[in-house]
């Protein structure tokens, strides 16, 4: 079974539609900013996880009210769509994959980082059924070649690095990747059997690993594997605005920044037993409540940036995951350096006020 191809059309045909949507919905109804509203915008979140915990915690502890802004938060279902929204100006803010920033820009919609969650794709974990796992029918990413593997949507950063891990493996050609939606649908189909693996989240794996049915053949937290197939950070997700916001509305993003790295700084003085009290509730009761818990010491640990600052070398890697013609080309990235699609400037001000 052939996987999805990763051809010059299928980029093109992402800009277009990225660009064309975030024409048309630029009359749409809801608007990134409130009509009259000062100090009012939308925040998408691409999808429900722990590793969005930063902002959680800044809307559960009204740290974006404290910093003069009137937050509404958006569940924007994943990574392409939080993309679209951005572009057609339906949300001001938009935490997903960090390669959307350089993807917008490519689109035409310029975008930049303010702020980073992690040092690792916590999404870029692979898993399969414990039954295939056991009888040695899937001990490792090679033994994939042959079978499908889910990921989110085509061109998203599940898909992604998909492609980038079966590559690494050498099995590319010999794997189908199949984009399946969201998070909860490429569980389900792991665990009847639709798929032989699925790109996964750290609580995605916890909760498969919890309920007996499920195991990792990578797990991106382990430091071992993560220097094997990365050799060095890698920002996974980020906050991202587009630089017309940035250079329109710089309060609104200060505020925002600001309100995020004190939620950082509330992740990084509390137990992860603390962190599920403030959260977990109101934002994470899809998951067990211990998977949860467990991630989230985990993140603390190895995957959070405790100074949410993306370095250029961690970004030149992920332009390496994102070239050779698996997203865009070497070519197109040289249009989308650290310098035009990275803006730390606002999370070191915050780092200054406090």
């Amino acid at each position: 079974m052939p996987r999805s191809p990763v051809s010059p059309v299928s980029r093109r045909s992402f800009l277009s539609a990225t660009g064309a949507l975030g024409a048309a919905c630029l009359l749409g109804p809801r608007l990134a900013f409130g009509q009259g509203a000062s100090g009012k915008t939308v925040f998408g979140l691409g999808s429900i996880d722990p590793f969005f915990a930063a902002a959680y915690v800044a809307l559960k502890k009204g740290y974006f009210g404290d910093a003069g802004l009137d937050v509404e938060y958006l569940n924007s279902q994943s990574g392409p769509r939080t993309m679209q929204m951005l572009a057609a100006g339906q949300i001001a803010f938009g935490a997903t994959a960090a390669t959307a920033a350089p993807a917008l820009t490519l689109a035409g919609k310029p975008a930049s980082l303010v702020f980073g969650f992690d040092r690792k794709l916590t999404y870029a974990n692979i898993i399969v059924r414990r039954e295939d796992y056991e009888s040695g029918k899937i001990k490792s990413l090679k033994d994939l070649a042959g079978k499908r593997v889910g990921a989110t949507q085509p061109q998203s950063v599940t898909w992604l690095m998909a492609v980038y891990l079966m590559q690494q493996a050498g099995v590319a050609d010999k794997v189908d990747v199949r984009p399946l939606g969201d998070l909860a649908t490429m569980l389900g189909a792991l665990k009847t059997g639709s798929v032989s693996a699925t790109m996964a989240t750290m609580s995605m794996m916890e909760q498969a690993r919890e309920e007996g049915w499920g195991v990792p053949i990578f797990d991106a937290t382990t430091d071992a594997s993560w220097q094997e197939f990365m050799g060095g950070d890698v920002p996974g997700i980020a906050a991202l605005t587009l630089q017309d916001t940035i250079q329109k509305r710089p309060e609104t993003v200060q505020g925002f920044v600001t309100a995020m790295v004190r939620a950082q700084s509330f992740i990084n003085d509390s137990s992860a037993a603390e962190l599920t009290d403030a959260i977990y509730d109101d934002y994470l009761s899809a998951f067990p409540r211990s998977a949860i818990e467990k991630t989230l010491a985990v993140y603390q640990k190895t995957v959070f940036l405790k100074d949410n600052i993306i370095t250029e070398d961690a970004y030149q890697r992920m332009l390496g995951i994102m070239g050779d013609d698996r997203q865009f080309s070497n070519e197109e990235l040289k249009k989308v350096p650290y310098a035009k699609c990275v803006d730390m400037s606002f999370v070191q001000r915050a780092h200054q006020k406090k």
